[in-house]
């Protein structure tokens, strides 16, 4: 029964769902960015360089024979990750460098200090007192 309660201590901690969180949408995310590369971004980029499909270049290391498909070195869609992965961490750089941006301009803003609640001002009022009593 410990076991169980450790578990799920463990599993709705803040840390564990923000995790979560970050995972699913990182995903996303990832999908979202895959679009962009192959469906607006290698398109275009295609037609500049001749009309080459970087997820066809490829070496046929050994050619097809009957029933056995050919051997290749699919050198294009690792060109095509390496692209991926720079327009990624790109992002994720822009998207970092705005949120320290921001934290900046709220480490910057003066914070005013709370106004001091009625315990305080009394507990001030009798430290006062008692230093009045004790300089005479």
């Amino acid at each position: 029964m410990r076991l169980l309660q450790e578990f799920k201590a463990f599993a709705v901690k803040g840390n564990m769902v923000d995790m979560a969180v970050g995972i699913i949408i990182g995903a996303a995310f990832g999908k979202i960015v895959s679009s962009l590369v192959g469906d607006v971004i290698m398109p275009p980029l295609g037609m500049l360089i001749g009309g080459v499909d970087f997820s066809d270049l490829a070496i046929t290391l050994k050619a097809a024979e009957g029933d056995k498909p050919a051997v290749l070195l699919a050198y294009g869609k690792f060109i095509q990750t390496i692209i991926d992965f720079i327009i990624v961490a790109f992002a994720i750089f822009i998207g970092v460098k705005a949120i320290n941006q921001l934290q900046r301009k709220e480490a910057a803003q003066p914070s005013v200090p709370p106004a001091p609640t009625p315990d305080q001002e009394l507990l001030t009022e009798i430290r006062d007192l008692l230093r009045a009593q004790q300089n005479r």
